[in-house]
């Protein structure tokens, strides 16, 4: 698949030079940043997901309790 994304030309020269300073293509750099972006807000999702959950029930187990819950 292609995507084209339009650019300033200060925002060009600035994705250019993270290119460079990473030895990769401007099109990777664009892919990577991108991809990074979308794992991190995918990962604070889940953290406020787990959090809502805790704050339901915030009942906790040590590990020795876990163990003996699953027959450790």
């Amino acid at each position: 698949m292609v995507v084209s994304i339009r650019m300033t030309e200060e925002e060009r020269q600035l994705a250019d030079a993270y290119a460079k300073l990473n030895g990769v293509t401007l099109s990777e750099a664009i892919k990577r940043a991108y991809f990074e972006k979308i794992e991190d807000e995918y990962d604070i999702a889940l953290a406020d997901m787990a959090l809502r959950e805790y704050e339901k029930d915030s009942k906790t187990f040590s590990h020795e309790e876990v163990k003996k819950m699953l027959g450790l």
